[in-house]
């Protein structure tokens, strides 16, 4: 996968000028699930950069700023955040606690001792 994507919203650099934000933002397409906190719905959505502190995500639906949010990432689980930003079909989530975002990058791995009948 490239760090770097020619889609300049999800292309980003290393540091946002202006934002406060300093951390390394790998590029990606994710699935994962998708829910605001005190509602009963979940959304299948496309996270497209991660890093310890958040990530972006393509949302079917505006979510205001500040609205708690959870994603489940693979290879991380369900992760606490906030809407820091919402444009265009896509949003930020600050995360509540920094993760590994190498973990979503680990393969999945099939089951083992799976025996196949033929």
């Amino acid at each position: 996968m490239d760090r770097y994507s020619d889609d300049r919203l999800s292309a980003v650099a290393d540091t946002d000028v202006g934002t406060g934000r300093n951390q390394t933002r790998d590029s990606l397409l994710l699935s994962a699930r998708f829910r605001e906190l005190g509602k009963n719905r979940e959304d299948q959505v496309r996270v497209r950069n991660l890093s310890a502190g958040g990530l972006m995500v393509e949302l079917p639906r505006d979510v205001p700023v500040d609205t708690a949010v959870e994603v489940d990432v693979r290879g991380i689980g369900w992760v606490s955040g906030r809407i820091a930003w919402n444009t265009a079909g896509r949003a930020g989530v600050a995360f509540d606690t920094p993760i590994d975002p190498m973990l979503a990058r680990k393969p999945v791995s099939a089951p083992r001792n799976r025996t196949v009948k033929i």
